[in-house]
């Protein structure tokens, strides 16, 4: 079964209202007078980092890659739990946990810890604080809206292949946290690139029920001559959302493309049509 559909046979269990269908990024929930995000992500050794990484730069990773999802809910994190299997150089984890924690802001409220044999697959869970109403969602956006992303794509690609320059992007990515708490009040619909600009766009205007039309050359790549690659790579980590045109965004960011509504396809790059996910970005089988 491949990830598609595992997801759509998770759809027919009993849901949670704060599940929004499974359609998002993190589960809204209220809670009294507040709203949490929870969000629950995962590192397999082999697909997201190589046997042979830096355990501290893999806890990073972990830590960072759970906040980018409550950055595009533009929450502010309140904390996380664990899921970790022991192994080599547990040590390093824990250093680069520790780092990561103290950096990005966030306290540790517990987890698990299990012993197994072959390749390590590790969990985090981080619960943020929303910090602005509605939450933002993949479901807002409105023909008519600009289409934005606050950085570049393809520097993970980069730095995965040993460009030094950009190492660090695919070792020790950054949540826009910041950012996103910024925009919660300002764009129509938001989410973290992770498995690819294009890849995730089409799922923005597939949730939208619009068309995202994009222009190649206003995306900001970390190599213009690998562009195509670059949109398509992931691990980024950049916010993609949009917004209203009388908007006056907060913070810097690249208009990239035009919300229309909804056409033959969820997805057009300069003027092609794209009615299928395949082939856009990284899926799991």
């Amino acid at each position: 079964m491949n990830e598609p559909d595992f997801i759509a046979a998770l759809r027919a269990l009993p849901l949670h209202p704060a599940a929004r269908g499974l359609l998002d990024d993190c589960a809204v929930l209220p809670v009294g007078g507040e709203t949490l995000l929870v969000t629950h992500d995962m590192l397999a050794e082999g697909t997201h980092f190589r046997a042979d990484a830096d355990m501290a730069d893999v806890a990073w990773k972990l830590v960072a890659t759970n906040l980018s999802d409550l950055a595009a809910k533009g929450a502010e994190p309140v904390g996380v739990l664990l899921g970790h299997m022991l192994g080599r150089d547990d040590a390093r984890f824990l250093k680069g946990l520790g780092e990561a924690l103290e950096t990005l802001g966030v306290p540790l409220l517990g987890g698990d810890t299990v012993k197994g044999t072959g390749e390590r697959a590790l969990g985090l869970t981080a619960i943020g604080r929303a910090t602005h109403a509605p939450v933002p969602s993949r479901s807002g956006a409105r023909a008519g809206d600009g289409v934005w992303l606050t950085g570049p794509v393809g520097r993970a690609m980069l730095g995965f292949e040993g460009d030094r320059e950009h190492r660090a992007a695919f070792d020790r990515p950054v949540p826009r946290l910041a950012e996103g708490r910024a925009l919660a009040p300002l764009a129509s619909a938001m989410m973290d690139v992770s498995d690819g600009l294009l890849l995730d766009a089409f799922r923005m205007a597939e949730a939208s029920g619009v068309t995202i039309a994009l222009d190649l050359r206003d995306i900001p790549v970390a190599d213009r001559a690998r562009a195509e690659e670059c949109i398509r790579w992931g691990d980024d980590y950049e916010l993609l959302f949009t917004a209203p045109p009388e908007a006056r965004l907060p913070v810097p960011a690249h208009r990239i493309g035009t919300v229309t509504a909804r056409a033959a396809a969820p997805l057009l790059l300069d003027g092609k049509a794209f009615a299928e996910p395949a082939g856009l970005g990284y899926r799991h089988g």
